[in-house]
């Protein structure tokens, strides 16, 4: 199978419905990283998503719809403050996982009662979803645990020959998957960290909880039970206050012949002077968007990246965090 990788257009969304609606996979856009979409009701579509990945088969999709469609032919709405999150956060990278009227396939839930809905704010795949009015199912457009994927590029890196389009739609301004609250209980909980925090719910709704992920349980968000967002270079991660750390560890690398590279906020360059640095940004926002980047720039150059973590875990650091934990702890 040939991959082609088309800017998004009329054409090019055109092709891709087609594509969609005949049980095909492409390759799309949103504002966090790339999704390898299918339509969700499709059951055998489903199922090419999961061998295309090599995904593990219990780990749950996330359906993918416009800001104009009517998520109650989807799931059940049971709390009002759903709606208040809906109308600050939505379209935006916040995914909710409601109590599913079963609509949408038995593959893409894992068999599972509950379903996770998100409106990205993509334009371009606004124009997509819009143009297929369907819930699209889509996993990050990359090899099961490799590093999401930020540009139509990145897409082709890991799946070339195995899906027909990818439609490119620039680089990912958010840069780390959307934020996944659970909102079929009384209190939503975040069961993924992301751009959308705690505390940016809690202004809304007055509460949040973290949930916390247990052997055993049921798994109702991708990207909370196996380790994922790995480059494929070795990696290490060190606190901050462990920067002698991490330049011993650079030092020794290059002893050994090997090539490090460090990882950290822009204000933390001065530590490593003559040191190859991935430089993330300074802010928040800007670390978000740059860590996969950095990370698929980082495998391509480094035998090690040696990762500085981040000063605090709130607000969104926590989904850094989280990132950076699953992949170069």
């Amino acid at each position: 199978m040939e991959t082609i990788i088309k800017k998004i257009d009329d054409e090019s969304i055109a092709e891709a419905k087609e594509i969609l609606l005949n049980g095909g996979l492409i390759g799309m856009p949103t504002e966090t990283v790339y999704g390898l979409a299918a339509v969700g009701t499709d059951s055998e579509a489903v199922k090419k998503i999961y061998e295309v990945k090599g995904r593990p088969s219990d780990n749950p999709l996330i359906a993918h719809v416009h800001k104009n469609y009517d998520i109650n032919k989807l799931v059940y709405v049971s709390h009002d403050y759903v709606y208040k999150l809906m109308e600050s956060y939505m379209p935006g990278p916040l995914t909710l996982v409601f109590d599913s009227k079963g609509v949408i396939c038995k593959e893409a839930v894992c068999g599972g009662e509950t379903l996770a809905v998100r409106m990205p704010s993509h334009k371009g795949c606004q124009k997509l979803l819009a143009a297929v009015d369907m819930p699209i199912v889509a996993p990050s457009a990359n090899l099961s645990k490799h590093t999401s994927p930020v540009t139509a590029m990145h897409v082709y890196n890991d799946l070339n020959g195995k899906i027909p389009l990818i439609l490119d739609g620039g680089k990912c301004a958010g840069g780390i998957e959307s934020t996944v609250l659970d909102v079929t209980g009384k209190v939503p909980r975040i069961l993924r960290a992301g751009l959308i925090t705690r505390e940016m719910v809690e202004r809304i709704v007055g509460a949040c909880e973290i949930a916390e992920h247990k052997e055993g349980d049921r798994v109702r968000s991708p990207g909370v039970k196996y380790r994922h967002y790995r480059p494929r270079c070795e990696t290490a991660l060190f606190a901050e206050n462990e920067l002698d750390k991490a330049n011993r560890l650079y030092d020794e690398q290059i002893a050994a012949g090997k090539r490090p590279y460090i990882m950290c906020a822009d204000y933390l360059d001065e530590h490593f002077k003559g040191k190859n640095v991935l430089k993330l940004g300074n802010t928040g926002e800007e670390i978000a968007s740059n860590l996969y980047d950095k990370l698929l720039e980082g495998e391509t150059e480094a035998d090690i990246i040696i990762a500085i973590a981040m000063p605090r875990e709130d607000g969104v650091y926590l989904g850094i965090m989280n990132r950076l934990r699953k992949s170069c702890g």
